[in-house]
């Protein structure tokens, strides 16, 4: 057994071999004094009861199976609903903008791996012209926003240990995209170890066990444990707006979705559009057992992903866009008394070192992954709403690197949203043989938000040429 001298710490190792753990100081006495301060601020971070709670759970789901639950629709207002109901539901969240009782929170724990990017997936350049990262696209419509109602819009980014220094450092050099410092604020999501089938945790190296962010569902947690909630409440911030890093099309803080989560007295409410095929990775909403909740793709089983309805149509096909707007008390009494969503197991093939300190990458699933999800948070809500959106004007998710939901895809879902918008105002776009326009054009969010915008700023848009730029 290994001693040092800090008490409390040698404390947290004694644990670790009395629960069958000590295997992680294996190599001790190959690690240099840096290396062995490395494994053991990760010591510090790892809740022990939780981990073997976590595994227990785990073995009796694989003895007992799992059942499926009762899967009914659920009510959603559709886009045919909205028509006559917007109006209202629009001016109510103007209200609340102008009040200024929202935030917004980025989740951006993301890496650019899966693109062939070195770096945070928020820092990937997407837009035609200017080539913008996903944050300034972002940061561009909160401050146009912010400039709109005459108000401060708060903005929460949650990183990843991952990538925390990378988004901070960007967002300094960026000078913060022309935001104020003080309303920009980072804070990193937890992460939880990986384990083997047997329950013994996983090292990636000699000196670091195997770590993996604890899901999206963390980001309830990481609120509280970063004291954003809390700061929150000093800015007297009701509602959250909550999106993923990823999405470049994303209306933050969309004035008619807030309306309808306050007039429905909503503590989570979701956005969602129709899935364009039954296998699409989306999560889907639907009743649970009778209260609304999200079912992930991969737990959706094969009847119910074709289920029908008597027109044709899919039975469950309110796809989530991981949008949502949640009450500043919901969050606060979710956490009051100790994190509370489920956890879910992911089986993965997860490299590790083994006995004798070789690398060993595994082409069968051998661990453990534990994460929580967002939308289980659905379960504790008293009330929520779910509203339908275009695709088209709001979802384009950046993932792979080549063919769906890619860099391609992304621009080109851009491109026909400045076009629509364009015609919408009279303002004549030429497109190629793949209905795309015939060059490059971009509106920065500071010029509009929305095809409104650009119809009552007509007057200001010149004749349509080669990578024209609206700002």
């Amino acid at each position: 057994m290994i001693k040092v001298n800090d008490k409390l710490l040698q404390k947290k190792i004694d644990a670790f071999y009395a629960c069958g753990q000590g295997h992680v100081f294996r190599f001790w006495g190959d690690l240099n004094r840096e290396q062995r301060d490395t494994l053991l601020s990760q010591i510090k971070q790892v809740d022990l009861e939780l981990m073997e709670r976590l595994y227990d759970d785990w073995r009796k789901r694989e003895q007992k199976g799992t059942s499926l639950p009762n899967l009914e629709p659920a009510e959603i207002i559709t886009l045919d609903q909205r028509l006559k109901r917007d109006a209202e539901a629009r001016a109510i969240g103007e209200q609340a903008l102008s009040a200024g009782k929202l935030a917004a929170f980025l989740v951006a724990g993301g890496q650019g791996s899966r693109l062939g990017f070195d770096g945070p997936k928020g820092a990937f350049r997407i837009t035609p012209v200017k080539q913008k990262t996903l944050f300034q696209l972002h940061a561009e419509k909160i401050k146009a926003l912010s400039l709109s109602y005459k108000t401060v819009i708060p903005w929460y980014i949650m990183t990843s240990q991952a990538n925390h220094r990378q988004t901070v450092r960007f967002f300094e050099q960026q000078d913060y995209f022309g935001l104020e410092k003080a309303n920009v604020v980072f804070f990193s999501q937890e992460m939880l170890p990986a384990m083997d089938k047997h329950g013994k945790l996983l090292l990636a190296d000699k000196n670091r066990l195997f770590m993996s962010p604890n899901g999206h569902g963390g980001s309830i947690k990481a609120l509280w444990d970063s004291g954003a909630l809390a700061d929150m409440k000093r800015r007297n911030i009701a509602y959250l707006f909550y999106f993923q890093v990823d999405n470049a099309l994303t209306r933050i803080c969309d004035p008619a979705f807030i309306g309808y989560h306050i007039l429905h007295e909503s503590e989570m409410s979701g956005k969602v559009v129709r899935k364009r095929f039954p296998e699409e990775k989306m999560g889907v909403i639907c009743k649970i057992n009778g209260k609304t909740g999200l079912v992930e793709y991969s737990d959706l089983d094969e009847k119910n992903m074709r289920a029908k309805e008597s027109d044709g149509s899919l039975r469950f096909w309110a796809g989530s866009i991981a949008t949502h707007v949640i009450n500043v008390d919901f969050l606060w009494r979710e956490n009051e008394q100790g994190f509370r969503l489920p956890y879910h197991f992911a089986e993965k093939a997860i490299p590790y070192v083994d006995e004798k300190g070789n690398p060993v990458k595994p082409e069968d699933k051998n661990g453990l992954k534990f994460e929580t999800f967002v939308f289980d948070a659905l379960q504790d809500v008293r009330s929520t709403v779910t509203v339908e959106v275009e695709r088209e004007e709001e979802f384009s998710a950046l993932k792979n690197k080549e063919g769906l939901n890619s860099p391609k895809t992304v621009v080109e879902d851009l491109l026909r949203l400045y076009a629509r918008w364009l015609r919408s105002a009279g303002v004549d776009i030429p497109v190629n043989k793949t209905g795309l326009p015939a060059y490059n054009i971009e509106i920065s969010p500071l010029f509009a938000l929305e095809a409104e915008d650009v119809r009552k700023k007509r007057r200001q848009i010149p004749q349509p040429h080669k990578n024209m730029y609206l700002e």
